[in-house]
């Protein structure tokens, strides 16, 4: 199953948002919310007075302009972004079907999809001190397509990853390992950016997905992280208390996974992997 963030790339409509400067819509601020787990205050404050031409609290426009001269360019990109991701997620249909076929298992349990909104790409480069072009944008962004692969188990995860990552039209520009190596509050998933062509009139573009593989308890441990980070309004005491009991249940939930992957290991011959792809970029 494919879950998607966002609504297909609509040229007249990114012309018209574009033009007027108006770079931002309610859908865009919320599809942006799913693939930054780890999205710091400063980021999520960014997010929270996107809708806003001025933001009380930071005293600075919301509004960054691209050049004019460079919106064609700006909208043929976020096509080929999204062709990108979709590139993807095809691949991963694909691999998830021949699981079922010869292994009847199905590694993947559903996948989300989102393009990154115009406001978004922006305020990234303008917090990053960037500026604000479409090559800035391909030269430090590699997060404009990202899909989230949420798996059963653990070997799915790596599994999934390998197999992606072996195909001879993709390549592999990024790895980092937050399963093998959690984050500070417990955060666990396997993040990769891959380069996937795309191929249009003029030839093809290899252009980078961000793609974050977890499991299904790495996934909801996660959205509960995040709520509790910046949409609980709790009091620093209550935060901080349950900061620490979400980082037990992380610990917990990795042990749970273990055990519970070592039984299905005996019940299902699907091969596995249990190392993240190698970068080749």
């Amino acid at each position: 199953m494919i879950l998607d963030r966002h609504n297909r790339v609509n040229a007249a409509e990114l012309y018209a948002r574009l033009h007027s400067n108006e770079a931002i819509s309610e859908q865009g601020v919320e599809n942006n919310t799913y693939i930054d787990n780890n999205t710091n205050t400063h980021e999520q404050h960014e997010h929270e007075h996107a809708h806003t031409t001025n933001c009380p609290n930071c005293g600075k426009s919301n509004s960054p302009m691209l050049p004019e001269d460079q919106i064609d360019e700006f909208v043929n990109m976020m096509q080929v972004y999204e062709g990108a991701m979709y590139e993807i997620s095809t691949k991963l249909e694909i691999l998830d079907s021949e699981f079922q076929v010869r292994f009847s298992h199905d590694p993947i349990h559903h996948m989300e999809r989102r393009l990154k909104s115009v406001h978004s790409i922006f305020e990234k480069l303008q917090r990053r001190n960037l500026e604000i072009s479409t090559r800035s944008i391909r030269d430090n962004l590699f997060d404009v397509a990202g899909i989230r692969v949420i798996c059963n188990y653990c070997d799915d995860v790596y599994s999934v990853a390998q197999y992606l990552s072996k195909q001879t039209d993709i390549q592999v520009l990024r790895v980092k390992d937050y399963i093998k190596n959690p984050k500070q509050n417990g955060y666990r998933s396997l993040h990769v950016i891959y380069a996937v062509p795309v191929f249009l009139s003029s030839g093809a573009h290899y252009t980078p997905v961000e793609v974050q593989f977890r499991t299904i308890a790495m996934d909801y441990w996660a959205s509960l992280e995040h709520a509790l980070r910046y949409k609980s309004g709790l009091p620093d005491a209550k935060l901080a208390e349950h900061s620490q009991t979400l980082l037990d249940c992380a610990r917990s939930l990795q042990n749970i996974e273990a055990q519970m992957q070592g039984i299905h290991r005996d019940i299902n011959g699907a091969p596995r992997a249990e190392e993240a792809p190698n970068s080749r970029a």
